[in-house]
């Protein structure tokens, strides 16, 4: 994996770079669409490619393990061939689904056992065994294993979270540098930040990640229910740290306001539920606003989803229409409204980039996050 950091913002700490791995490039800032289970949810790889374009996507090592398991990925060629995808993926770990799964796991130092939430039976996760499962899934990047803590949680805890999640990395990477590639590409491995709201645990943790040299740097443990500002506060105390010279991965974020101000404060890559989930709930984003597409106010609409029109169903469907789906319970509803609003998610992270290159990201940086803090 290369990194290539391109140009930085002058008023703000955005950049402007490219991750290119033997699948492609990745133009930084990004927003990587999550497909948990071998699809971004209600989307079809065709409409992925073709209308929202990213250059990268998200697999979760939990549910792959689980279902459909190893080895019918392995028998298929890795995940990119099982689903139809030549472009990049990343995998996180499984660390955030243990951490949801408080009352079905137990944490040691050996890893974590769980229950399976699908039929209740027993597995371990190590940092071993984490890496021979992203081995087998086989995307490009992979991330350590860790222990994501919640919030609120105690100093004690999370200090001693913290640690665990540093001697997990040693053991991924001394386990990770035995391991082979499987289909003819590299891997590169991500460490985690951890610390959870705790500034002097966050510079801890971020300068242990960064001396472990790893090729990307993720922060984890941010996105689970602590204000913004804390979120922010925890974010530019890491980039502070974390070398320019590699890729800052945020975990699990977020709203587009979340995300363009994370982008200022020097984060390159973002991932999150939100577009889809909030589509299949008839909750749209847009560059003026939040629409809830169920509201009767849109009955007799008949303007495009979104003037701005980011992606080709913005120009086809009306609100009016589109509404009349929801309402009448169409998956077509689901699926258009979910097109839309990863094709939005994907406009803004590359409208932030050519704000970023063309030197007047923050002024445009304010004023989107302005017109987005409304609801329409």
């Amino acid at each position: 994996m290369h990194f290539n950091l391109l140009c930085s913002d002058t008023e703000t700490k955005a950049r402007a770079a490219t991750i290119t791995t033997d699948h492609g490039t990745v133009e930084t800032p990004i927003f990587m669409p999550v497909g948990t289970a071998g699809t971004v949810k209600g989307v079809h790889q065709r409409e992925l490619r073709n209308d929202i374009n990213p250059d990268i996507i998200l697999g979760n090592t939990y549910h792959l393990y689980l279902r459909p398991s190893l080895e019918i990925i392995r028998q298929a060629g890795g995940l990119h061939k099982f689903m139809n995808w030549d472009r990049n993926i990343l995998t996180d770990s499984g660390g955030y689904q243990v951490y949801s799964l408080a009352e079905q796991r137990k944490i040691t130092e050996e890893g974590v056992k769980f229950q399976s939430h699908i039929d209740g039976s027993y597995h371990l996760f190590t940092p071993e065994n984490v890496m021979e499962i992203q081995q087998h899934i086989g995307a490009d990047i992979i991330m350590a294993f860790d222990e994501c803590t919640p919030y609120p949680c105690d100093y004690q805890y999370a200090q001693k979270s913290m640690h665990l999640t540093h001697r997990w990395l040693g053991r991924c990477i001394n386990h990770f540098k035995t391991l082979s590639p499987l289909y003819g590409h590299q891997q590169a491995l991500f460490g985690i930040v951890q610390g959870s709201v705790y500034k002097d645990l966050r510079i801890q943790s971020a300068e242990f990640i960064a001396e472990a040299d790893t090729p990307g740097n993720a922060i984890g443990g941010l996105s689970v229910g602590e204000p913004a500002e804390e979120m922010y506060a925890m974010t530019e105390v890491v980039c502070d740290i974390l070398p320019v010279s590699k890729p800052r991965y945020l975990m699990g974020v977020g709203t587009p306001i979340n995300i363009l101000e994370n982008i200022a404060l020097g984060v390159d890559m973002f991932d999150c539920v939100m577009p889809t989930r909030n589509a299949r709930n008839g909750m749209l984003f847009t560059a003026h606003g939040t629409i809830n597409i169920k509201n009767l106010k849109w009955a007799q609409d008949y303007s495009p989803i979104d003037e701005s029109a980011y992606t080709f169903v913005d120009t086809e469907y009306s609100k009016a229409y589109l509404r009349h789906l929801f309402l009448a319970d169409e998956y077509l509803g689901k699926q258009i409204a979910t097109i839309h609003n990863l094709g939005f998610y994907l406009w803004l992270v590359r409208t932030a980039r050519k704000h970023i290159i063309e030197g007047d990201f923050a002024s445009w940086k304010n004023m989107m996050v302005k017109q987005m803090n409304q609801r329409l």
